[in-house]
């Protein structure tokens, strides 16, 4: 059964929101290593529109390019290469259709991501909030990271809010980043 593996950043106050994290090169080179120890992508309907607002290439535009060819850092292009590419599974029961390298996924959750789950393959990767909780709620996550920011937001969605009950966890790995941020994740004991 092929792992499903969740990241989000995260500041030391807890807040999740994407505009509160300082992204550099080295964290999207940790990301895109996430990514392709994958075979795809489990994404919500928010995070899904979020990428690919950011990340799809612009109709027309050069293969490989990213939508907002100009307006971010060329260290950017690496990751909205591997965005692109990536196949994209997204929850969604409000969305009529998607396309962008993506097929919908309905019905009972549960069922839907046990299913994709026993498919053979590297693994899954999902982000976001919404989603993960859900997905965290069914004990379906196999290992967590948090991408830990030396910030304190005062604001945003944080994580795991109202979940039902506790999961313990063991830490697996720990990066450094030069910016100050840690990477920790961890598995669930069973």
């Amino acid at each position: 059964m092929r792992p499903l593996r969740y990241s989000i950043n995260v500041t030391l106050d807890g807040c999740c929101d994407h505009r509160a994290m300082l992204a550099d090169e080295e964290l999207h080179r940790h990301a895109i290593r996430n990514i392709e120890r994958a075979d795809a992508l489990l994404f919500g309907r928010v995070i899904y529109e979020m990428m690919e607002t950011a990340f799809r290439p612009a109709p027309g535009a050069l293969p490989g390019a990213g939508a907002q060819v100009g307006t971010r850092a060329d260290w950017m292009e690496p990751f909205a290469r591997t965005m692109n590419a990536a196949r994209k599974f997204v929850v969604s029961s409000t969305l009529g259709r998607v396309d962008w390298n993506a097929e919908l996924v309905r019905g009972d959750l549960a069922t839907a991501v046990e299913r994709l789950k026993r498919q053979p393959g590297k693994g899954l990767f999902t982000g976001g909030v919404k989603l993960p909780m859900a997905l965290a709620e069914l004990g379906l996550i196999d290992e967590y990271e948090l991408v830990v920011h030396p910030r304190l937001a005062g604001h945003g969605p944080t994580l795991f809010a109202g979940l039902s009950k506790v999961v313990d966890l063991r830490l697996v790995g720990r990066v450094e980043f030069a910016s100050g941020a840690v990477a920790m994740r961890y598995e669930p004991r069973r």
